[in-house]
Formats: C-alpha cells, sequence, structure tokens
C-alpha cells in the first residue's frame, strides 16, 4: 500500500477523534474550547474535497461525537429496556448513525456549492448550512436538538450571545469564528482573523449588559425535595405509600417555604387513584401558607394518558378539585419513554417499547404559567426544557420563573444528567429568568438568571434544597424575537452569496478573449 494511499484512508479517520473531542466541552468536562477546535479539525479536513469524501468525513466526525456524547441514552436501555445485549447495542448504533447524517450531509453540501471559494465556503454558506441543519435536527421526528455546540459554551466568551440570539446564535458564533481560522490557516491570508476577534469582543461586550433587572424585593423561599426513589421500585404497589410518606415526612420539615416542589412523577400513582391524599396535602399546604408543586400521571375519561405538574395550596384557582385543578401538562413527549413511533412495529419487538404508560398524549403548545403562591412559573417537564423556542413561547412579561421538573435516575451515573442541568442552564440565561430544577436523584439545583448554578444537591441523595431565589423584571431580546434575527441573517448570507457568484461569473466572462469569427 502506497504512502498516498496511507494518507487518503488517514486522512479522513482524523475525524472520528476530533468528533469525540467535542464532547469534552459539554458538561461535566466544561473545556468549552474543545469545540471550536473539533470543529476546526472537522472544516480543515474538509478543504478541497470531492463531495463524497467530503459526506465520509463529515458521517466519521459524527460518529465520534454522538458515539461518545449520547453514550448514556444506553444505560436505560441496558438496565430498563429487556432486551437482548446485541438488540440494545444495536439500536444505539441506528440512532446515532442517524444523528451522524447530519454532519455527513453539512460536509457533502460544504464541497457541493461554492468550492473553490474558501470565503464563500468558510464564511457564508458553510455557517447557514450547519445552523439550517441544526434547526432540522431539532425539529425532525419530534426532534433532538441534544449536543449542539451553543450548548458548550455557558461558561465561555460566547455566552453573551445567548440573551439575544439563544444558543443557536452562539453556535453560529462559533462556527463563523472557526471557519474564519481555517481560513487564514490554509490560505495565509490574516485578514478572517478579524472575524473572530470581532466576535469574541462583541460576545465580551454583550456578556456585560444587563437585560433584567433582578427584584430583589420580591424573593421566594424555595424547598426542593430530591427523594431518591430507585426506578426499580418505584412503580410497584408496595412502594406508593412509603414513596408517598417519604415526600409527605420532607415537606412537612418545610412547611416555611413559600414553594414546596417535587420532581416529575414525584407521586407514584395516577392523580384520580390519590385525590383523598392530595386533598390533605392541599389542606395542609393552605393551612401553612405554602404551595406544593409536583408531578404526576394523569388518565381523563377517555383514557388518554398525561404527563402533569400538579399545583396545590396557595394558587390561582382555589382548594383542591379534581376537575378545576392547577395543572401544566406536557406537550413534547419524549420518544420511546413516553411514545412509541411506529408502535405496531415496535410493540411486539421487545419490552423496551412496551413500557408502562407509554402512549402519553400531548398538552398544548403554549399553556398559561404556572400561578403559585403569588408566582408565575413557566414550567418545563424533563425532555422539552431542550426545545428552547417551546420554552421562549411559554414565557410572558409577568413570568418570574422558569420551572422545570424531571427524572433522569433511568441514565445512572452517565453523563447525561449532567448535559440535561447544562440545556436548563442556558435557557434561563437566554431568557433571563432564574430556574428551579427538582428531580428524582439529581441534578436538583437552582440556576440564577446568568445561567449559573448557585445551589445543587449531589446525585443519589435524598435530600432537600432550601434558598432563597431573586426573581427578575424584564425581558431579554431573544424572549422578544426568538430567532428572527438568524432568519435575517441566513437571507443576507444567502442574498451576499448569490451577489458575489453572479460577479465573479461576470468577471470571468469579461476576462476571456475575443474571438473575431469573421477574421
Amino acid at each position: 500500500m502506497t504512502t498516498n494511499t496511507l494518507k487518503k484512508l488517514g486522512q479522513p479517520l482524523l475525524a472520528v477523534p476530533a468528533g469525540a473531542l467535542a464532547t469534552l466541552s459539554f458538561a461535566p468536562y466544561h473545556h468549552w474550547y474543545l469545540a471550536p477546535l473539533s470543529l476546526f479539525v472537522f472544516l480543515f479536513l474538509l478543504q478541497n474535497q470531492s463531495v463524497k469524501r467530503s459526506a465520509l468525513i463529515g458521517l466519521l466526525w459524527g460518529l465520534g461525537l454522538f458515539g461518545t456524547g449520547i453514550s448514556w441514552v444506553h444505560v436505560s436501555i441496558a438496565n430498563f429496556g429487556g432486551m437482548p445485549w446485541i438488540a440494545g447495542w444495536g439500536l444505539m448504533a441506528l440512532l446515532i448513525g442517524y444523528l451522524a447524517l447530519y454532519p455527513a450531509v453539512f460536509g457533502a453540501l460544504f464541497n457541493k456549492f461554492n468550492r473553490g471559494r474558501p470565503f464563500h465556503q468558510l464564511m457564508l454558506s458553510g455557517p447557514v448550512i450547519w445552523l439550517i441543519l441544526d434547526w432540522i435536527r431539532g425539529w425532525l421526528m419530534t426532534g433532538f436538538p441534544w449536543l449542539w455546540l451553543g450548548y458548550s459554551q455557558i461558561d465561555s466568551p460566547y455566552a453573551g450571545f445567548a440573551p439575544i440570539l439563544g444558543v443557536e446564535g452562539i453556535t453560529l458564533a462559533i462556527v463563523l469564528s472557526t471557519g474564519a481560522l481555517v481560513a487564514a490557516a490554509c490560505y495565509r491570508n490574516w485578514r478572517p482573523l478579524l472575524v473572530p476577534a470581532f466576535i469574541l469582543a462583541l460576545g465580551l461586550l454583550a456578556g456585560q449588559k444587563q437585560w433584567v433587572k433582578p427584584d430583589s424585593d420580591n424573593a421566594v423561599d424555595v424547598a426542593m425535595i430530591q427523594g431518591n426513589v430507585p426506578q426499580e421500585i418505584k412503580w410497584l404497589p408496595s412502594q406508593r405509600w412509603p414513596t408517598l410518606m417519604k415526600y409527605t415526612d420532607l415537606t412537612r420539615e418545610n412547611w416555611g417555604a413559600d414553594l414546596i416542589i417535587w420532581p416529575e412523577a414525584a407521586i407514584p400513582a395516577l392523580e384520580t387513584q390519590v385525590t383523598t391524599f392530595l386533598q390533605n396535602l392541599d389542606a395542609a399546604a393552605r393551612n401553612n401558607n405554602s404551595t406544593v408543586i409536583t408531578g404526576v400521571l394523569d388518565q381523563n375519561e377517555d383514557g388518554e394518558f398525561y404527563n402533569n405538574i400538579l399545583t396545590l395550596g396557595v394558587n390561582a384557582v382555589g382548594p383542591y378539585q379534581y376537575e378545576q385543578a392547577e395543572r401544566y401538562s406536557k406537550h413534547h413527549l419524549l420518544p420511546f419513554g413516553e411514545f412509541v413511533p411506529f408502535e405496531d412495529i415496535l410493540r411486539p419487538l421487545a419490552p423496551f417499547f412496551n413500557l408502562p404508560m407509554s402512549s402519553f398524549s400531548r398538552g398544548d403548545y403554549i399553556q398559561p404559567n404556572l400561578e403559585a403562591n403569588g408566582y408565575s412559573l413557566a414550567p418545563a417537564l424533563c425532555y422539552e426544557v431542550a426545545f428552547s423556542e417551546q420554552v421562549r413561547r411559554n414565557v410572558n412579561v409577568d413570568t418570574e420563573f422558569l420551572l422545570t421538573l424531571s427524572n433522569d435516575t433511568w441514565f445512572g451515573k452517565s453523563i447525561g444528567p449532567f448535559q440535561h442541568m447544562e440545556i436548563a442552564q442556558m435557557r434561563s440565561l437566554e431568557l433571563g429568568k432564574p430556574l428551579l430544577r427538582a428531580t428524582n436523584s439529581g441534578l436538583t439545583g437552582i440556576v440564577d438568571h446568568q445561567g449559573k448554578i448557585i445551589e445543587q444537591i449531589p446525585q443519589f441523595e435524598t435530600g432537600v434544597l432550601r434558598a432563597k431565589v431573586i426573581p427578575t423584571i424584564g425581558m431579554t431580546p431573544y424572549t422578544t424575537l426568538g430567532s428572527w434575527p438568524l432568519y435575517i441573517y441566513l437571507l443576507w448570507s444567502v442574498a451576499l452569496s448569490w451577489l458575489l457568484i453572479r460577479r465573479q461569473a461576470g468577471r470571468f466572462r469579461d476576462e476571456q478573449p475575443q474571438i473575431n469569427y469573421h477574421d
């Protein structure tokens, strides 16, 4: 085998460790600078490649990123799926392979259009293609917006863009900056270096701006309860009352709090099965001038299941009655956990596709904020906190806090729960609102309006997080405008690319020698 052949084979394979390197930029590792480095190698490898070879490089980079970055999904399959190990790994391979198709498509399109025009590739069409593919990945088949590069920058100079352009804007800034560095390195031209310098300066300047105002006079006393109930026994009938008593005892010790928050599905029963318990809890909360917020499952008279958040005690609707209770119903359901795509085909294959109550119905996309003890909270249940536009649309001028309940026990001691918390931090930074996050086994925590964790309970410990939390007044530009500035940027980039291509084509025609056929 010749040296050139080895080089041709080895060069694309560098994309695998480069993709894996990006995983270290996300939680729990937090080496944010490795995301731009990973992307730099990826874009460098794409230079002057054929479309097919570019697609291969993109696929390998994606396999490196997603093969390491979402490995935590296998924990739930292995521990609770009831599938043969080979089937479990096969399912993981399909998921990773599907997600790796997005960077493969990026690689192909990167050299399909504007090949030989590095400025267009790296600073116009490239960032636009990346942004569009991220949007598609966050929407197609209900969406999986995990490991968007912007999430890795919660502690970086790029974080200042979040309240203006959201996590997608941070991703765009990374791709633009890195593309300019590749252009400078490959074509030995210093001028592209002005682009990352300008973007970093703008990010640092934006990070100094206070978009919202803390309302120190209206601080809330919060108690968040982490029950740490093992998933293996959570739904056993014999464990229902021990679990309820565990939460009740921890609540009784914290009746002085304004808000007492239990995690997702903390009540291991359908709401209709424990109405007497809920009435007693509601009465106790009212007697102590407090509000209890809890996750609970429900089944309506048509047999449809819902994953809900329920408020009890001092709230907007009065004493608890099942028919009139204030609830939030989860809209963005988790594939396979809460609904099964192609269920007629998949359910017969393995117990994993037939988990209890894995056919939930959706709540509305936009729902009223929960009113609890005089405070207004915009809720998101578990997985749906990853959907920035949905959370944004549920925040209004009266919203004081973001609330998310979750149960990450499914994923054990993997990196998944840490990534989940990092995503929740980004929602706080984007929207300028403190976030209250209660989970069954961690990470239960409080995030301030700047996306920083200020209080947290360690994983797999039973405990109560008690703290004073200061709400904010006002709205960030991202809360008001959403992704519209990015849409405008996309249109501007496409138009500029088209004009530059037309101009270069016209210049090429003018430079061609004129042939006089009459001579």
